[in-house]
């Protein structure tokens, strides 16, 4: 459904653009040809019956269809931006209340031992993101650490 509703965007400001665009051409040509470069005197200008009709029905069509088209187009753009950044809000939301509970449910099973292997078998995440995640956890509970004889780092939380 995103795509569809993306195209559409894409589509009605394209068109808009292209209305707005029609109208700016005519106003840029109307203009050239009134002003003349190099006056000469007696000339004869032949221009179509309708021709200034004809360029205002252009010009006033390509603004009557071209604003409220790129209006909706830009509109519709906006909206699926917003609602882009609210759902990556809410996936991350859901990823932080998922490691949340992931990082008490290793805290009651191992009586406030964690070590970095555990939470990231536990939680699915990569040993540098369980790594940073279980720092910033033990900034904030106040941790100790304790580093075994092979090196491995192991955070101690009181439950």
């Amino acid at each position: 459904m995103k795509t569809v509703e993306k195209l559409a965007a894409g589509w009605l400001v394209t068109l808009g653009f292209m209305f707005l665009a029609i109208s700016a051409s005519e106003i840029i040509d109307r203009h050239e040809k009134s002003v003349k470069i190099y006056p000469v005197e007696d000339e004869v200008v032949f221009t179509a019956p309708n021709a200034e009709k004809d360029s205002n029905d252009a010009i006033t069509g390509g603004i009557i269809f071209g604003l409220p088209t790129m209006i909706l187009g830009t509109w519709l753009s906006l909206e699926l931006y917003q609602q882009n950044r609210k759902d990556k809000k809410n996936l991350a939301q859901q990823k932080n209340d998922y490691l949340q509970s992931q990082f008490y449910q290793v805290l009651q099973q191992n009586h406030g031992k964690v070590t970095l292997l555990s939470f990231a078998m536990q939680s699915q995440l990569s040993p540098a993101e369980a790594k940073q995640y279980l720092d910033q956890k033990a900034k904030e509970f106040n941790a100790n650490f304790h580093v075994n004889e092979e090196g491995g780092v192991s955070y101690h939380f009181d439950v």
